[in-house]
């Protein structure tokens, strides 16, 4: 699959908690709702941004999944923020890949739009695999997890 160019189409299980996040503009980037957002240890370590098209390295935080979309602009003021899922919330994603014969393992998300059973180091770790149905992969996600490669 190719990362998301649109909101994600997600389902949930129980309660949705969120929390905000001011964004890191030391880059311009956009995300959409379902897209992984986490803290860069290589540019801010404070504020956070898309995981996508970032290179994960040891100290990247995730933070969660995006609640909603936001495009933010190079070197604008660091207060605009993003609201982002955050555990213990079990997200649902649209998948035809992951079965229930996965449940607990780890996943990953090596795009916005592309989850996988989780390798060590892999792009970033999200949560564990909750149970699949209906085509949707839910996910209760690790958040903060502290990424290792």
């Amino acid at each position: 699959m190719a990362p998301l160019t649109a909101d994600a189409p997600l389902r949930f299980k129980g309660e949705v908690k969120t929390e905000k996040f001011v964004c890191d503009t030391s880059t311009g980037w956009t995300c959409y709702k379902g897209g992984g957002i986490i803290i860069d240890a290589n540019v801010s370590g404070v504020h956070v941004r898309t995981a996508e098209g970032c290179t994960m390295v040891t100290g990247d935080v995730f933070i969660g999944i995006a609640a909603e979309g936001k495009t933010v602009i190079t070197g604008a003021l660091e207060r605009d923020e993003i609201e982002v899922m955050v555990w213990p919330t079990i997200v649902g994603f649209k998948n035809a890949v992951l079965t229930n014969t996965s449940l607990g393992k780890v996943v990953s998300m090596s795009d916005t739009a592309t989850l996988s059973v989780a390798a060590a180091g892999a792009y970033p770790r999200i949560g564990k695999l909750f149970k699949v149905e209906d085509g949707y992969a839910y996910v209760q996600l690790d958040s903060p997890f502290v990424q290792t490669v």
